[in-house]
């Protein structure tokens, strides 16, 4: 099982956690509402689970363009 981290804005990967047993609690994953959780986190038919974060180059293009956050994506 791995954990697979991508930006949800331009599909960069941003890292993997490559473990046996993980508990969601260590994720943080207990947190995310249920909404949250069925928008954040796919659950794949080998046991890996794909997560959409944001990357650090996207998070500072929305804080210097703060009116991007009420579109889709931002990335052309």
């Amino acid at each position: 099982m791995a954990i697979h981290y991508n930006c949800r804005h331009c599909g960069h990967r941003v890292g993997s956690i490559e473990n046996k047993s993980v508990y969601t609690e260590q994720l943080g994953f207990h947190q995310l509402t249920d909404s949250e959780r069925q928008e954040m986190i796919a659950y794949q038919q080998n046991g890996d689970i794909h997560v959409k974060t944001i990357c650090e180059d996207c998070q500072e293009a929305l804080e210097r363009n703060p009116s991007w956050h009420e579109t889709e994506s931002f990335i052309q």
